[in-house]
């Protein structure tokens, strides 16, 4: 192994660390940390050197793979010719020439985009603009918003609220007033071990019909749903859902907003989720893969009706008063400007395609497992979830997620759901050496 390859050990006595870990059991991790020391490609190294095969692209955004050269040196050149620039009343040329440089790639009729720095701040940020868009035009009265069940839309105030995963928004209390819920659409005495959109379920999408007459559609500004729900357990929409979901709102007047922070970025094998199921919704939230990970960065893409109805007011008036200190921030924009070359200049955005069913096959090869209850995929996305231990429900996936670590393996748990969603470099033979390991641990997992 290279000396690169040897990355210079750092202390693991982190029991004291100041830092309040994410998302994490912070205690249990302290006292036996799982640390990454660089990357490269498709893997990770630890501080000894251990080769470590990302089978998640980092947390669902590393879709070119790690330290990509054009990317790291759009970064540099960025960083070093200008650190930052204030994004109200003032602009800075990369801002404007990422902008344009994304619309070619967005769903026909999206001309528009707003930036932020997270997926989370652009949930937040397409709320926000559901509900001025309708009051621009008069309807101030549409402020009620419809997320679904097991929904993830990150972690603010707003995107909580219409998400559905009961551990994120339990201990938070109200949230935020309007809000209400679809049903979920997995029905495993239905659709286990689908391959690809169920069959069953389009049906589920009359529950938005259902909370229109409960509530008065007429109150009803918005309705937020992801394509495919993977971070509470990579659910796929049945055939027909989405559709349906898009006929109701017009119906109504109720704009539809797509959260493809996680679906975006050639994950389907198209640019957007929008694109793959020939649905066009009113708003798209992006992140992740739009810098590959690299710098934070996320965005709302919109129709260009609705970025016209903003623009009807008095030039000298603030259309829009809302954004953030690193809106547009200028090495955020070097990052994506470098990412949309890699990205294009190896078909990554389309590449999916290309492996589609050998992922398929080698994630349902899992079906004779132990423990193994249902087996999910679209893409280049797949879950395998497994029986939970009777009064220990996530511990059997916790488990397989460790071992893996100890493997040569990431691959991310969600309670006893095991999700996988590699960079789109993948090679067959890393499918092969991904599932492979899954399938060595589930055998000896109690």
């Amino acid at each position: 192994m290279n000396e690169r390859a040897r990355p210079e050990a750092v202390s693991t006595s982190l029991e004291n660390s100041a830092f309040f870990m994410p998302f994490s059991m912070n205690r249990a991790f302290k006292k036996a940390p799982r640390l990454l020391a660089r990357a490269e490609g498709m893997y990770y190294y630890t501080p000894e050197g251990r080769k470590i095969l990302d089978g998640t692209a980092g947390l669902w955004c590393v879709n070119a793979g790690h330290c990509r050269k054009k990317i790291v040196e759009a970064v540099q050149k960025g960083v070093a010719t200008l650190d930052f620039a204030p994004p109200f009343q003032m602009g800075h040329p990369l801002a404007f020439e990422f902008a344009d440089r994304l619309v070619p790639l967005l769903p026909k009729g999206m001309t528009r985009v707003f930036f932020t720095n997270s997926g989370s701040e652009s949930v937040d940020t397409a709320l926000k603009l559901a509900l001025a868009y309708h009051r621009v035009r008069g309807e101030g009265h549409r402020m009620r918003l419809i997320g679904r069940e097991k929904g993830y839309h990150g972690v603010n105030f707003g995107g909580t609220a219409v998400g559905g995963i009961v551990g994120n928004r339990k201990i938070f209390g109200a949230l935020v007033a309007g809000v209400d819920h679809m049903r979920h659409t997995h029905d495993p005495t239905k659709n286990a071990f689908s391959r690809g959109q169920p069959q069953h379920g389009a049906e589920l999408a009359e529950d938005l019909e259902r909370i229109c007459q409960l509530h008065d559609p007429s109150t009803i500004a918005a309705v937020i749903v992801e394509p495919v729900a993977c971070s509470a357990g990579v659910y796929v929409p049945p055939q027909g859902y989405l559709q349906k979901l898009r006929e109701i709102c017009d119906r109504h007047g109720i704009l539809l907003i797509f959260d493809e922070v996680i679906n975006a970025w050639g994950r389907l094998g198209k640019p957007f989720a929008a694109d793959y199921f020939g649905v066009m919704p009113d708003l798209i939230t992006t992140a992740k893969g739009i810098t590959n990970g690299t710098v934070p960065m996320g965005a709302v893409l919109m129709k260009e009706n609705l970025y016209q109805t903003f623009m009807t007011g008095p030039e000298n008036t603030i259309e829009m008063p809302h954004g953030y200190t690193y809106s547009a921030h200028p090495v955020a924009c070097a990052a994506g400007l470098g990412t949309l070359e890699v990205y294009q200049e190896e078909g990554l955005l389309t590449r999916v395609g290309e492996l589609a069913k050998y992922w398929e096959d080698a994630a349902h090869s899992m079906r004779d497992c132990p423990n193994v209850v249902d087996i999910r995929n679209l893409g280049l996305i797949a879950a395998i979830e497994l029986a939970p231990r009777a009064g220990a429900p996530g511990a059997r996936g916790l488990e397989a997620h460790l071992k893996a670590f100890e493997k040569g393996v990431y691959m991310r748990v969600t309670g006893d759901v095991i999700a996988f969603a590699p960079p789109l470099i993948i090679k067959k033979e890393e499918i092969d050496q991904l599932f492979g390991t899954a399938r060595e641990i589930l055998k000896t997992l109690p």
